[in-house]
């Protein structure tokens, strides 16, 4: 017990470099309180994360000053997932701050010290700080009430908790641990606790920002989480499969206070610029379904492969099954066999050039997913339910990868998407997924792996841009227009693999995991050129941390 309380202890440590309280910073799994560096760098400031609020709307404390005997504000020195310390010098603690229970901070410090409690309201109050300190509680409203504390308990506490999460980190090759640890960190910081579902830990995309569980990014995460907690990840698989419709149609994310689904669970001002999703084939009077891509066979195998559970597999496959009936009754919406996007917002990649065009979309990465889910679905079937008739899911996936040859355009070399029916002639990264099937024609196979090595079009320096190099719709920062996505980079690689180069997914998963460690962490998206994050994209983010633990776990 003591060398793996010794070996998280060192984890912990190791995921510590990383919380700088700007691009990472200091909470609790299940709480919803975040601390930052103060904006003039003296102390710190707390916001809570709520769904679909800026982190702007919701402070808590614009800043939280520790002060020594001459009234001088004592810098942070280091931070550990535990606890902030405050000081002098490097090493210096005296003051530490912890959390105290999920809703709560807890501060103390050497004689003489003391914090400034500022406001957003303008109040400012002061405390002298000693070893049992002060606890600082945190309401729902954003309140504060100040009262006694028992620091050191919080201490140890705080302490326990982060030990036990990090217990479960997976061990990788040395290159990649530190960043493994830290990547494990953002997958434990982002747990929330959704009240409306009992007390279910959903894992969110990042608490600045994306609190709420969005359908694929569960996914994702959970296929990162089963190497160290199969349970939780199983959970997140739950939580996304939970609230079918009638029809079985998956939400696209399940939130503190409800579902979003359809284009009807948005407020008013938001549904006019949906509903532009109404062309010549969708009905713009109607609702618009909002989803994800049909991942959730591929996530649910995944998660099996590291913890099996029978029963549970049964009961989740009815579910997957249901919503990939959806996508061939219900978003088949010129009746041709082959499913569309009915908006942007059901692709995932909701900026992409693909759907600059009239709406809705026959993509090839939907394509390429939905005979994949077919294929899934008749082999978990085949383990699970062996009596049960694998045949159609099997015969669809043989008509739908017909149809999907049929996207493909020997005059450009690539596959197209078409907008209402209409070529969209952008060169995106949905254009590769079609490797992920495995059953290409030899000659469209080895294109798409030219693409892949081209260095005008997808071989750059830093990994697989989203939007081709080469195309006018390429921009480097622009959400899904060019920037480097971690999932994109990883469903390509497994296409890869797929269709018969292995050594060619290996490249690019290594040169992922690369991008990741010099990026510094697991951000949302990043520029190709650089290698950096993106200026506007979210930090700490979630699928990001899944996915290089899970690849970072098949490299080692």
């Amino acid at each position: 017990m003591a060398d793996a309380v010794t070996d998280a202890a060192e984890l912990a440590a190791l995921a510590g470099r990383h919380l700088d309280l700007v691009t990472a910073p200091f909470t609790l799994p299940r709480s919803r309180v975040l601390v930052f560096r103060a904006e003039d760098g003296e102390g710190v400031r707390v916001h809570t994360s709520e769904y679909e609020k800026r982190l702007s709307a919701c402070r808590v404390l614009d800043a939280v000053v520790v002060t020594d005997a001459a009234g001088q504000a004592l810098p942070v020195t280091d931070v550990l997932p535990h606890r902030i310390a405050f000081g002098r010098i490097p090493g210096d603690a005296s003051a530490t701050l912890t959390f105290d229970g999920s809703g709560a901070l807890s501060i103390a410090g050497v004689e003489g010290v003391r914090v400034t409690l500022n406001h957003p309201d303008g109040r400012e109050e002061q405390h002298p700080l000693s070893g049992t300190g002060i606890r600082i509680r945190v309401a729902p409203d954003r309140s504060v009430t100040v009262e006694a504390g028992d620091h050191p308990a919080a201490l140890a506490a705080c302490e326990r908790e982060w030990l036990d999460w990090f217990a479960n980190c997976p061990r990788v090759r040395d290159d990649l641990q530190q960043m493994a640890a830290f990547c494990w960190w953002v997958l434990g910081a982002n747990i929330v606790e959704l009240p409306s579902l009992g007390d279910a830990r959903a894992v969110v995309p990042s608490k600045i920002g994306y609190v709420g569980l969005w359908q694929w990014d569960a996914y994702f995460i959970a296929v990162g989480l089963r190497h160290g907690d199969p349970e939780l990840a199983r959970e997140q698989l739950e939580i996304a499969f939970r609230f079918p419709s009638s029809d079985g149609q998956l939400p696209d994310v399940v939130h503190e206070q409800g579902i979003l689904a359809t284009s009807d669970d948005l407020p008013e001002s938001d549904r006019a610029n949906l509903r532009r999703a109404g062309s010549q084939i969708a009905d713009p009077s109607k609702p618009v379904p909002l989803t994800k891509p049909p991942l959730a066979a591929w996530a649910l195998r995944k998660v099996l492969e590291a913890e099996d559970s029978p029963e549970w597999a049964r009961e989740q496959l009815q579910r997957v099954i249901r919503s990939q009936d959806w996508w061939f009754a219900g978003s088949d919406l010129d009746g041709d066999g082959m499913p569309e996007y009915g908006h942007p917002y059901s692709s995932g990649l909701d900026d992409s050039p693909i759907f600059d065009g009239p709406i809705p979309t026959a993509a090839p990465d939907l394509g390429a997913y939905l005979v994949c889910q077919d294929r899934e679905i008749a082999g978990l079937l085949g383990r699970y339910e062996p009596d049960a008739e694998t045949t159609r899911f099997l015969e669809r996936a043989e008509r739908t990868q017909g149809l999907l040859d049929e996207m493909w355009d020997a005059a450009t070399g690539r596959f197209l998407a078409r907008g209402a029916g209409e070529q969209i002639r952008s060169d995106t990264v949905v254009g590769l997924m079609p490797l992920r099937t495995g059953t290409l024609q030899p000659g469209i196979r080895d294109a798409l792996r030219a693409a892949v090595d081209d260095p005008a079009r997808y071989a750059l320096e830093w990994g697989l841009p989203t939007v081709a190099a080469s195309d006018p719709d390429f921009s480097p920062e622009r959400m899904w227009r060019g920037p480097i996505w971690i999932n994109t980079s990883a469903l390509v690689a497994e296409g890869l693999e797929a269709s018969g180069y292995p050594e060619r997914a290996r490249e690019l998963r290594e040169q992922t995991v690369r991008l990741v460690v010099h990026g510094g962490g697991p951000h949302e998206y990043y520029n190709p050129h650089t290698g950096m994050k993106a200026e506007r994209a979210t930090t700490a983010f979630g699928w990001s941390a899944a996915l290089f633990i899970d690849l970072a776990v098949a490299l080692s």
